[in-house]
């Protein structure tokens, strides 16, 4: 039985009321049963890491994937949706070392890693409410945490796997290294971004006479050079092949030779191939097996007798004053370049020889893009950016990092013989500060061993959450019932080669399988001038203050309706306001019917038999959507509806029948609010679910979608219908009529079957 509705706008203090409702009724609503017979629905949300201010573009691709998650317990199937919170890598230790004062090299590890998590758990609770504001249905009652040793004992068992697999090695090769974070960094970790600098041109004596002048931006390098090029194609330099230069201030003699690596246009067209110089001088220097030269060490300081113990910057301004002092120097000019960077910390990388643990990817590149095309991609576009990065990998991954915070190696080795002792999974080991579980080397019989005191990437931790939330080597009935599922991977584009590639290629490598049937990406919040947000800019939206001025229902909605999946949006804090307008209206046209009765009706009229016939194509073209995870054409089809068709149109026609008691206007009116209601529920899920509760004493969030045939005739009529509607009102106007005064028209002939309520909707004088 309805009750009316008393309630007038929308009001903030909705949220609240309804998720202290949901706080009691929380397994009833979203509680997972690993036992059902529907189908279950896995996903693998990605875990933010806890920080000081949650980026609200952050805020708002956690409201899609929940609307997503809602809308699929809707269409039928049984939703898993863990919560996690990231908490292993470099951004926590920096923010020890700047606000704690604590130099990481200088402090004793332990101590450094016990304030890191206590750092961490500062913002924990303060990231889960937020989501709990934004009205998140996932799994609050069990957030996982990155750094648990629950999860880096998941971490090490999959490396302790791989390296039975033999698909992890150590060796002793170029890396890239970033001299601020001093550590070994993998290549989808380097960004290139535009700078300033100088292009320095260095005159290069010829061993047979002569002068070739070289234009370079790092002269720091020239201890590391080997190899003179040009381009086949420019006939300046075509007379110099074979011949050879001597690299000035070090007297080193290195050949010259025409390679398509040398661009005519830079600089003179000639250029020194520098060991560790950049990845193409790297590629170049291993395809002539040619022996490096290493220069700078792990400390990102010069190694040659000339620089040693320089950092690069003053390396640079040492050598331009030695090639000025001894007359090498030409000349230098101001030049913008692309320099590569570390992610991270914007830092321009070097590349060092360094002995790291690697793990096999080249050999993985055609699986992956096999598995890759075996994945819906929402929006298909963004799979282009995966296909580039695999087909770009010319090494394997470097897995091992020289920081303190996240999942060691798990090895040891002998002392004596160097022996490598893998422990056996199951439990989270920590080499640096505790003995193997074994007495004496197996090899050698000595008792002394040494930890291996490296971490692993974070993305080694990162890319098997679907297998920790899963529980994958926990729990094998559970793991097989929902890795089994239909798995969605939600997230941004920026980290399409790190997260999603990782996950692809180790669950691939652990498993054997597929790790998504469907990845929805999501573009990047953006301000009103379609800019980043930055302090430096003061264009940074706080969302805790979004939601305590507008609340999760406006919010949600306004990125229901204006965010497309996968594009960039931009914020606007006053379209997010305006959206209250459309939560008022659904609350008016909710009040509006709960005046009346909900009562059975024998033979519906043609007006009620309308829009039913309406509602149902709308029900089919929004499932579809939800199904197909396009929240934007779901939300933009039932907003029209809801306010154009519904509000504007079927209650005008219907309202004096209404009020009369009619059965046949009252069943149609609560059947399509109910509908609209359960529709709207995945976008709006407090209002909804407090309008159904007020209205019906039941929630909105139990019901699964149903769909239904509908008349297309009736459609193409109704079309008709409102078309004449809008003439009547327009006529009125124009005439200085009240919309409630009487006017004389003439009911086309095709409308006829709608005459008793168009003659009261207008007034109209036959």
């Amino acid at each position: 039985m309805a009750k009316q509705l008393e309630i007038k706008r929308w009001n903030i203090e909705i949220e609240s009321k309804i998720r202290k409702i949901w706080e009691k009724e929380w397994q009833k609503l979203y509680g997972f049963n690993v036992n059902t017979k529907k189908k279950i629905f896995v996903i693998d949300t990605p875990p933010p890491y806890p920080a000081p201010v949650w980026h609200i573009g952050a805020a708002i691709s956690y409201s899609m994937q929940d609307i997503v998650a809602r809308a699929f317990r809707m269409l039928g199937y049984e939703v898993y949706y863990p919560i996690g919170l990231d908490r292993n890598g470099i951004p926590v230790e920096w923010y020890v070392e700047k606000y704690e004062g604590i130099n990481m090299w200088e402090h004793p590890r332990e101590e450094f890693v016990k304030k890191c998590s206590t750092v961490l758990d500062k913002y924990c609770d303060k990231m889960v409410e937020i989501m709990k504001t934004l009205l998140i249905s996932a799994n609050f009652k069990e957030i996982y945490y990155t750094d648990s040793d629950e999860y880096r004992a998941l971490t090490q068992a999959t490396f302790i796997d791989a390296w039975k697999k033999s698909l992890i090695y150590e060796d002793y090769v170029p890396v890239n290294f970033c001299p601020k974070c001093k550590t070994t960094i993998a290549d989808n970790e380097v960004l290139h971004e535009t700078k300033k600098g100088k292009l320095y041109y260095i005159n290069f004596p010829l061993k047979e006479n002569g002068i070739i002048t070289i234009a370079t931006t790092r002269p720091e390098l020239l201890g590391a050079c080997g190899l003179v090029i040009f381009n086949p194609e420019d006939e300046r330099y075509k007379h110099l092949e074979g011949k050879k230069a001597i690299v000035p201030i070090y007297n080193i003699e290195v050949p010259i030779m025409a390679r398509n690596e040398a661009k005519p246009e830079f600089g003179t067209g000639v250029m020194m191939i520098c060991s560790y110089g950049d990845l193409t001088d790297v590629r170049i220097f291993r395809e002539l097996g040619m022996k490096g030269n290493v220069i700078i060490n792990q400390e990102g300081k010069m190694e040659d007798e000339i620089l040693k113990g320089l950092s690069v910057s003053e390396a640079r301004e040492k050598i331009v004053e030695l090639l000025k002092e001894k007359g090498y120097y030409a000349k230098e000019e101001e030049v913008e370049s692309s320099v590569p960077v570390h992610d991270k910390c914007r830092t321009p990388i070097e590349i060092i020889h360094s002995k790291e643990y690697f793990l096999k990817q080249l050999e993985f590149r055609d699986k992956i893009k096999e598995i890759d095309s075996q994945i819906n991609w929402h929006p298909e576009h963004h799979r282009i950016k995966l296909l580039n990065w695999i087909n770009s990998i010319t090494t394997d991954w470097p897995i091992s990092r020289k920081r303190y915070y996240g999942t060691e190696i798990p090895l040891w080795k002998c002392k004596t013989c160097n022996y490598i002792y893998l422990p056996e999974p199951g439990k989270y080991y920590r080499p640096w500060k505790e003995n193997p579980p074994i007495e004496k080397c197996p090899k050698c019989g000595s008792n002394e061993w040494i930890g291996e005191e490296r971490i692993l990437d974070t993305w080694f931790d990162s890319s098997i959450s679907i297998l920790f939330i899963t529980k994958f080597l926990r729990d094998n009935e559970f793991f097989e019932k929902t890795f089994n599922g239909v798995k969605l991977r939600p997230q941004g584009y920026d980290i399409i080669r790190t997260w999603l590639y990782y996950s692809l290629l180790r669950v691939y490598q652990i498993t054997g399988k597929r790790a998504f049937e469907h990845v929805m990406i999501n573009g990047m919040g953006l301000d009103e001038k379609g800019r980043k947000m930055s302090k430096s800019l003061g264009n940074i939206i706080d969302p805790e203050e979004i939601l305590r001025k507008h609340g999760a229902d406006a919010l949600r909605l306004w990125v229901s309706l204006e965010c497309t999946i996968g594009s960039d949006y931009r914020i606007s804090e006053a379209k997010i306001e305006g959206t209250k307008k459309f939560l008022t209206k659904l609350i008016n046209i909710a009040r509006f019917v709960s005046m009346f009765e909900e009562k059975q009706a024998d033979e519906l009229k043609p007006s009620d038999k309308w829009i039913i016939s309406e509602l149902e194509k709308l029900k089919k073209e929004v499932v579809k959507a939800y199904e197909n995870i396009d929240i934007h054409v779901a939300a933009q089809k039932l907003y029209s509806f809801t306010w154009d068709v519904f509000a504007s149109h079927y209650i005008e026609l219907v309202k004096e029948r209404a009020k009369a008691g009619d059965a046949s206007a009252s069943y149609t009116l609560h059947y399509v609010l109910k509908e609209i209601l359960k529709l709207w529920a995945p976008i709006i899920p407090a209002l909804t679910d407090f309008l159904f509760r007020e209205i019906y004493n039941q929630s909105v969030h139990t019901f699964v979608y149903e769909l239904k045939d509908f008349d297309e005739s009736l459609i193409e009529k109704g079309k008709k219908l409102m078309e004449f509607n809008s003439f009547v009102w327009n006529k009125k106007r124009s005439m200085g009529k009240s919309l409630k005064e009487e006017i004389s028209v003439e009911i086309p002939e095709e409308l006829e079957e709608f005459k008793e309520d168009l003659i009261a909707c207008h007034k109209i004088k036959l």
